[in-house]
Formats: C-alpha cells, sequence, structure tokens
C-alpha cells in the first residue's frame, strides 16, 4: 500500500453462517456465547476470542482451545482458524482487518481499513456475489489536513491509531503496521516520530512557561 493512498474505515455487518469462530462454538454445542474479537495474525492465520458462562466450559474441550481467563461466573478463552470467505476476501482486496465481532445469531460487525474507495467497493461486490447479506454501518475518509503533518505521516498516525498501536495492551506491532504499508520497521518508526514531534511541537508552541 502506498502512503499517499486515500484510507477508509469501514464498519459492515454481515449475516456469516461460514464463520469458523461461531460454527466451532455451535458445533461445540455452546450457544450461549459471544465472538469478542477476529482477528488476523502476522503468519496469516486468524485468530478467534469468545466468551461463554464458566458451566459450559465441558463441552469446549477440543485441543485447540485455549483458555485465557476463567472465574465462577465465565471463560475467556481464543483459537486460530484459516479463516471464513468473508475475512479471506477482505485481506485478498489489500485491506486491513481491524475486528469483528458477534452480534447474535451468525451476525458479525467487521471493522476494517480499506486502502482507496474502489477497494471499498469491490469487497462489498464480491461479498454480495457471494451470497452475504450486508448492511455498511459505518464509512469514514481518512482527510489529509494541510499544515502540520506530511500525507505519509498522517496516515501512517491515522492507521496506527486505528489498528490499536496507541492502546494498552497494544493490538499491533511496529513490524506489523510497517508491512502492511510497505515499507521496512526502521522508516514506519521514523515517519511516526517525526509526525509525533509536529504535533507536540505544534501543541506547545503557543505555551509559556
Amino acid at each position: 500500500m502506498a502512503l499517499e493512498q486515500t484510507l477508509y474505515h469501514v464498519t459492515l455487518e454481515v449475516e456469516n453462517s461460514q464463520c469458523k469462530g461461531l460454527q466451532l462454538m455451535f458445533k461445540l454445542g455452546v450457544n450461549d456465547c459471544r465472538l469478542i474479537d477476529v482477528r488476523r495474525l502476522p503468519e496469516g492465520s486468524v485468530r478467534h476470542l469468545v466468551q461463554f458462562p464458566a458451566g459450559e466450559l465441558k463441552k469446549a474441550s477440543l485441543k485447540n482451545l485455549k483458555i485465557l481467563k476463567g472465574s465462577k461466573s465465565s471463560v475467556l478463552a481464543s483459537f486460530k482458524t484459516d479463516g471464513c470467505s468473508v475475512c479471506n476476501t477482505m485481506l485478498s482486496q489489500g485491506a486491513f482487518l481491524i475486528s469483528g465481532r458477534h452480534v447474535e445469531g451468525y451476525r458479525m460487525v467487521y471493522e476494517f481499513i480499506a486502502p482507496g474507495y474502489d477497494v471499498f467497493k469491490q469487497i462489498i461486490s464480491t461479498l454480495e456475489s457471494l451470497g452475504f447479506k450486508l448492511k455498511v454501518l459505518g464509512l469514514t475518509r481518512q482527510e489529509h489536513r494541510e499544515g502540520v503533518l506530511t500525507e505519509k505521516q498522517e496516515n501512517a498516525l491515522w492507521l496506527s491509531l486505528k489498528m490499536g498501536y496507541f492502546d494498552t495492551p497494544r493490538k499491533v506491532s511496529t513490524r506489523e503496521l510497517a508491512k502492511m504499508l510497505g515499507i521496512v520497521p526502521s522508516t514506519f518508526s521514523e515517519i511516526t516520530r517525526s509526525g509525533i514531534r509536529k504535533l507536540l511541537e505544534k501543541y506547545f508552541e503557543s505555551k509559556t512557561f
């Protein structure tokens, strides 16, 4: 992806009976579950984060289910799959999956970054041609603002913010972001550091001490 491309933050609701995470939980008989997050990992697999009542734990005793946290009332677990047509369509078009969450039944809400409006339209067209029922809940364009940051700095920082780079705990690494942008980690660090420096200088320029 070129750093000068226009980026779009998309929120999409999809009726996705192909979701590997939901399929696994329903197969185990764990119907009272919440698929909290779906995220593409650097090696290409998809991680699913699920939460369900502690009483359902015996049903979920598969080897590939990793228990992350448990209490008397609920269990938080994760597992990996090779993804479904929805995730793979987004990724094949060069989009970046931020997260996916379960609403009810097989309804999922996905957030992703599309590197261009044409990419967004192609993803929608492909999913519809595959028979998925979907609804666009949000479409936000990253508008370049003249003045403080260069377009490269602005896009790198905007993508970092959207992908959870500044979250605690951090949801994406420097190496992952650099790979998304088609640059080496040292270049990514240089761009973001110089951008953050400009923002701090702008913020503090009118301050007196």
